[in-house]
């Protein structure tokens, strides 16, 4: 028996067997969960794929949250495959790797909304749209790191975008909750994923962790799977709208 038997939970950003929602996914598989998977596009469908069939997975569906007729089919999909569904995983960025390398000053205007709108308005969009197919005490996660907060080298316009995803669940919180659905934000610590390699300053940072976070240890995407059960849960009932931190500590130090 797993906490999370008889739910249903849709999760948005897995690339391969490193990334975080991976990781997210095999931990509410294991407690019960049934899950659905999205993909990007047919050469991403690739690495679903096998994952959704090594994981058990109801279905997987294409969602490129930039296409607005993506959510459109979407809501179809799982309509007609669920019904209604209780977790929301949202674990979606992108920001052009030019962006990235040079100085923040120099990001370009279409590289600034292209960060915002898939990082950060996504998790809006797919609120807006999945609301009435959402079950009572609905769950919705999005995932963040630090880089919202505090200035980290070579983050650049991402950090922008996961501020904006941080004050966007806050909001979407306040007005979810009256529907009886919590909106919030795991920020990992970092993790050696696909998008990670895109931002260069993030490669030295694992050093330091080990070096100086309390646990002198970085954090996996099974850490970071644990928390997402919580949060999808009804250990956590009383909880929405908040950041919390799977990074070994590393964000409480100086």
């Amino acid at each position: 028996m797993g906490i999370l038997d008889g739910k249903k939970a849709l999760v948005l950003g897995i690339a391969n067997d490193k990334s975080i929602a991976w990781g997210i996914t095999q931990a509410l598989k294991a407690q019960g969960a049934s899950v659905a998977l999205s993909y990007l596009n047919d050469q991403l469908k690739k690495r679903v794929e096998p994952l959704s069939e090594e994981v058990g997975a109801d279905f997987i569906f294409e969602m490129d949250v930039t296409n607005e007729d993506h959510y459109t089919n979407m809501v179809k999909t799982v309509e007609e495959k669920w019904g209604k569904f209780d977790i929301l995983v949202h674990s979606l960025a992108f920001a052009d790797r030019n962006d990235l390398k040079g100085r923040f000053a120099d990001t370009s205007r279409d590289g600034f909304k292209l960060a915002c709108d898939v990082s950060a308005f996504s998790l809006i969009g797919l609120c807006h749209h999945l609301k009435p197919l959402m079950n009572d005490n609905a769950k919705v996660l999005a995932m963040t790191y630090h880089g919202s907060q505090k200035v980290m080298k070579g983050y650049n316009v991402m950090g922008v975008a996961k501020a904006a995803l941080e004050a966007s669940t806050r909001y979407l919180a306040d007005d979810l909750g009256q529907d009886g659905i919590q909106v919030n934000c795991i920020s990992a610590g970092p993790i050696r994923t696909l998008a990670a390699s895109g931002v260069p300053g993030l490669r030295s940072i694992f050093d330091i962790v080990e070096e100086k976070a309390p646990m002198r240890k970085n954090v996996t995407p099974t850490d970071v799977g644990g928390t997402a059960v919580y949060l999808a849960s009804d250990l956590s009932t009383g909880v929405t709208g908040q950041i919390l931190y799977v990074d070994s500590g590393m964000s409480i130090m100086a």
